[in-house]
């Protein structure tokens, strides 16, 4: 990333936030953690080999009497909450580091499926369900970050609840039941509205029972970054939130573990 393109995308960001909060400070704002916490309880993809580790490096009083404690840890890099860089399903787009801080930070909405997919675990979120929203709401404007709510992230982390299967492996794959972006929402997300990033409550953008993975295909290839497992969105109102979603920036990463946050009025 260059210095340039940094500063450019800090200036943008800024824009989006003063006009959002309309001249409050970043300390007027309320702010919402969507971000589940890293340890052996996070949820990876079942066919992962090995999921979130941390081994003791140090722990306790040193020689010379004072105390110092430090860890290492292994983590897949698409698990928990976590960002899909476009690389993840288009080959040569954008890694995880060649992202703009512009493209992880500005406007949000939520839009709530909850009362659909919780009793349609295959639930396939419709351009019906943005258009509904845009009638109630207002139109959204190119560069916003749309946020899905299904109502999942109630159950996370049981496993079986969030993913429709306990099972872990390749014979899981089959069993995974959770609602997801159509193929039909992606392209229309993508052409018709501009997104700059999409997010969801769920284990992937794809719903459970994807085996071509279309919604990821389609958005990743326009360079739309995707947020998935993201946490706390029942605290969030249906508009007028500024997003930022940094995830550790891995050098030519498909993917990263993701810190997102939300400024709300209070």
């Amino acid at each position: 990333m260059k210095p340039g393109q940094i500063v450019l995308g800090m200036l943008f960001s800024f824009l989006f936030f003063h006009q959002i909060c309309e001249g409050q400070t970043i300390q007027d704002l309320k702010w919402i953690d969507l971000t589940y916490p890293f340890s052996e309880k996070t949820l990876y993809w079942p066919n992962n080999p090995k999921g979130f580790t941390r081994d003791t490096l140090h722990e306790g009083l040193t020689e010379k009497g004072y105390y110092y404690s430090a860890f290492s840890f292994y983590a897949p890099e698409h698990g928990g909450t976590h960002l899909d860089a476009p690389s993840h399903f288009a080959e040569g787009n954008k890694t995880v580091d060649q992202l703009t801080l512009d493209q992880l930070m500005g406007n949000a909405v939520v839009i709530d499926v909850s009362a659909k997919a919780l009793v349609d675990r295959d639930y396939l979120i419709s351009i019906d369900d943005v258009v509904n929203w845009e009638k109630e709401n207002g139109p959204i404007d190119p560069n916003t970050i749309i946020l899905f709510r299904t109502g999942y992230g109630k159950y996370y982390p049981d496993r079986k609840k969030y993913f429709g299967t306990d099972l872990k492996g390749e014979e899981a794959i089959s069993q995974l039941h959770f609602p997801g972006v159509s193929e039909e929402l992606a392209l229309f997300l993508t052409t018709s509205r501009k997104v700059k990033a999409v997010g969801i409550d769920t284990p992937s953008i794809d719903y459970g029972q994807s085996d071509h993975f279309r919604a990821h295909r389609i958005l990743l290839k326009e360079n739309v970054p995707v947020f998935e497992n993201v946490a706390h969105m029942d605290q969030l109102p249906v508009k007028d939130i500024y997003l930022m979603a940094l995830p550790m920036l891995l050098e030519n990463g498909s993917g990263a573990p993701l810190r997102i946050v939300a400024g709300i009025k209070k």
